[in-house]
């Protein structure tokens, strides 16, 4: 009688077969294919973007802040006696800015004022000799000897009025020693002091015009076509997150043309160009500023990044022009309308 072994092995019992967790080639072909794609999607669409902001859209960074300025000349010479200001001092329109010693000037009006009452004394003389012979019968005086009376009365007149004249001036120069301020505005690069010598017609000091800052804006000849004065214009100063408001004033219609001078012979002279690369030339755009911080101390010749708004009149400024096109982009490859994205970008401003 055969028994059998309990410790006699048994048939192993067969093992689930478990799924491979490793992609198979042909997804990962397709994966590799997606992403290659997504990746060249997103460059070219980034490169049209960045086409249209830089190449085509109406901004620059090359903007600058300007300002009249007034350089202030005394009307009459002489030493400065008294300075009223100080360098970058605010001054408003009529401000005393500096003393002329007047001593001159009162002597000359004092001698003025002698003469104007000696020659009116002299007129009233001559007027009433004139009228007593006028009075006088043809047989007292002749018509010739009226006409000379008449004559050194109207000689007298003359005088007078002359005389009233000259004082005039003396009075005027006499306050013209008290120069005061043209335009309200800032003192700027003070170097007048006390005991200066100020000329006549010579500037002394300069004064930046508070009210007249603008930005020049210098576009390339390539944007001009999408400018237009009276367009909406987004103001970035280098120094201030804070943007400023303006508005398109004008275009400037000519620039300094290096081959426009003559030559010896009087032919034109023609510069040269050794280059490959056609540069665009850059045109001033003047942009009056609408709106700015209070806070903010606008100074001439300051940096500034400007941007229009497009012709069709939309301001999306430099950040929404971006957001615009990105999304103008995006929804045309996707079929969509790109007036959504154009709103929102605008909305989030």
């Amino acid at each position: 009688m055969t028994h059998d072994d309990p410790l006699a092995a048994k048939p192993a019992a067969a093992k689930p077969a478990s799924a491979d967790p490793r992609p198979t080639p042909r997804l990962g072909r397709a994966l590799r294919l997606a992403a290659s794609a997504a990746i060249l999607a997103v460059s070219v669409l980034a490169g049209a973007v960045v086409w249209q902001f830089y190449v085509l859209s109406p901004w620059t960074r090359d903007g600058q802040v300007r300002a009249q300025v007034a350089n202030v000349a005394p009307q009459v010479s002489g030493p400065i006696t008294a300075l009223a200001v100080t360098d970058n001092q605010v001054v408003r329109r009529g401000d005393l800015l500096f003393s002329i010693d007047p001593f001159d000037y009162r002597t000359a009006l004092a001698a003025a004022a002698a003469e104007v009452a000696s020659r009116a004394a002299d007129l009233k003389i001559r007027s009433e000799e004139a009228a007593s012979r006028e009075a006088l019968g043809p047989d007292a005086i002749s018509e010739e000897e009226k006409q000379r009376y008449v004559a050194a009365a109207r000689m007298a007149q003359a005088a007078h009025a002359a005389a009233q004249a000259r004082e005039a001036q003396a009075r005027i120069d006499l306050e013209r020693t008290e120069v005061r301020s043209p335009v309200n505005g800032y003192v700027t690069n003070l170097l007048l002091s006390v005991g200066t010598y100020a000329e006549t017609g010579r500037p002394a000091l300069s004064l930046v015009n508070a009210d007249t800052f603008w930005v020049d804006g210098y576009f390339e000849e390539t944007k001009l076509a999408r400018i237009r004065p009276g367009a909406a214009a987004e103001i970035r100063l280098m120094g201030s997150p804070i943007p400023l408001r303006g508005r398109v004033e004008s275009i400037t219609r000519g620039i300094a043309a290096p081959n426009a001078a003559a030559g010896p012979q009087g032919l034109p002279s023609v510069a040269p160009v050794y280059t490959w690369v056609r540069l665009a030339q850059r045109v001033p755009v003047r942009i009056r500023i609408d709106e700015a911080p209070r806070d903010l101390p606008l100074v001439a010749g300051l940096t500034a990044t400007v941007a229009l708004a497009d012709p069709d009149g939309r301001d999306r400024g430099i950040a929404a022009t971006v957001l615009a096109n990105l999304g103008g982009a995006v929804d045309a490859l996707m079929g969509r309308e790109p007036a959504a994205v154009v709103a929102r970008a605008e909305g989030g401003r």
